[in-house]
């Protein structure tokens, strides 16, 4: 395993610990399919959730949460409704989070970002 996929498991892993300390229930980590990836799924109460980790060891290429783009939204979208549909929760609410880590802080920050704004374009 490359460094780059050691520290994406890093951030995950303490995305899921800050998510859990937070009350969600995990269901699944780093979900897979074809066409993409979500990071982690949690139950939050009535809600199923698709979270887009985001891990940074510096500032130097903006904001972690900075590079959640439509493109990937999309792809977390598609991913999110095969999850709902092969686990016949598609009448579930559903969000999809962003969890931020920028590890050049000490100790690393964490923001959520909870039910982010899905750009109109994408529906």
């Amino acid at each position: 395993m490359d460094a780059r996929r050691k520290f994406g498991n890093f951030g995950e892993k303490l995305a899921a610990n800050f998510l859990v300390s937070q009350g969600f229930i995990l269901r699944e980590v780093q979900y897979r399919q074809s066409f993409g990836e979500i990071d982690l799924i949690c139950q939050d109460g009535d809600e199923v959730v698709f979270v887009e980790v985001k891990t940074r060891n510096s500032q130097a290429s903006g904001y972690p949460e900075e590079s959640v783009t439509e493109k990937k939204i999309q792809h977390l979208i598609r991913v999110a409704e095969h999850y709902l549909l092969s686990h016949r929760l598609t009448e579930s609410a559903w969000r999809i989070d962003v969890v931020a880590i920028e590890c050049h802080a000490k100790p690393p920050l964490i923001t959520h970002f909870k039910n982010i704004d899905i750009p109109e374009i994408l529906w």
